[in-house]
C-alpha cells in the first residue's frame, strides 16, 4: 500500500470551501502515478519501452468531501493483474482514521505504436504488491445510456486538456461533466466509463440525460459515439 498525507488547499475547493470531486480524483490518480515512480515503473520506464496506461473505468463513493485546510492521507494498492488489465483501489481518510472516500479503477496497458493492449512485463507486475480489495459495493464498468438526452454546446479540445500521453486526461473528462450538474447537487456515487481517446482539437459533443437523483453525461466525439461517459448519483 502506498500512501501520502496532504492537506486541502484552497485551489482544490468549491465555492464552499469543500473539497471538489475532480480534485479528489486528482489526488488519486497522482497517488498512483507516485507510487509507480517510486517503484521505478513509472513514465519514463513504461516510455522507454513503447508502454502507458490508460484508464478504463472510475468509481468513486463519497462519504463526505473534507474542508479547506483539513489534513488528509490519500492511499492507493493494486489488487489484481489479469491480462492487460490492471485492478486498483484508493481512498481518502481524515486525521482519525475514517474513510472520506473509497474508488475502484481499471486500467488497461497499451503498446505505444500499435495502440493495443498488452500484458505488463513480469518487472512491472512484480513491482507492485497485491493486496486485498476495499470493502465497498462495486458497480459495473459499463454504464447504461439513458434516451432523451439534452444536447449541449460541442466542446473542441485544447492543449489544457492534454497529459503526458497527449490524449485528454481522464480527469479532464469529469471536469467538463461535473459542469452539466445543477447548482448544490451532491455527488456521493460517481462512475466514468472511458471508451476511447480524444486528442488536441477533436471535437466533443456531450449529451446530458437525467433521472431523478442520477445524472448521465455522455461525451462523444464528432460522430456521436462514445468518448467517455460519466455517472453520478446525488445525496
Amino acid at each position: 500500500m502506498y500512501t501520502f498525507d496532504a492537506r486541502i488547499r484552497f485551489s482544490e475547493v468549491d465555492s464552499a470551501g469543500y473539497l471538489t470531486l475532480p480534485a479528489l480524483l486528482d489526488y488519486f490518480q497522482d497517488c498512483s502515478t507516485f507510487q509507480s515512480e517510486d517503484l521505478g515503473v513509472g513514465i519514463s520506464f513504461l516510455t522507454e519501452r513503447n508502454m502507458f496506461w490508460v484508464l478504463s473505468s472510475w468509481q468513486i463513493v463519497t462519504d463526505r468531501y473534507p474542508k479547506l485546510t483539513e489534513r488528509v492521507k490519500v492511499g492507493t494498492f493494486p489488487y489484481e493483474f489479469k491480462g492487460f488489465f490492471g485492478y486498483r483501489n484508493f481512498f481518502m481518510q481524515d486525521e482519525d482514521g475514517n474513510f472520506i472516500a473509497k474508488a475502484n479503477s481499471l486500467w488497461t496497458l497499451i503498446n505505444m505504436k500499435t495502440y493495443k493492449p498488452e500484458r505488463p512485463p513480469a518487472e512491472v507486475a512484480s513491482a507492485y504488491k497485491i493486496e486485498d480489495r476495499l470493502e465497498m459495493d462495486y458497480a459495473g464498468r459499463k454504464i447504461a445510456v439513458p434516451e432523451g438526452g439534452k444536447y449541449m454546446e460541442e466542446i473542441v479540445v485544447k492543449k489544457h486538456h492534454l497529459d503526458t500521453n497527449h490524449h485528454v486526461n481522464n480527469g479532464q473528462y469529469v471536469k467538463i461533466a461535473e459542469e452539466y450538474l445543477p447548482e448544490g447537487y451532491i455527488v456521493k456515487q460517481m462512475r466514468a466509463e472511458y471508451r476511447k481517446q480524444a486528442f488536441l482539437d477533436d471535437v466533443i459533443k456531450p449529451y446530458v440525460f437525467n433521472e431523478d437523483d442520477r445524472y448521465v453525461i455522455s461525451l462523444n466525439d464528432a460522430d456521436d459515439k462514445p468518448i467517455t461517459i460519466v455517472e453520478y448519483i446525488g445525496a
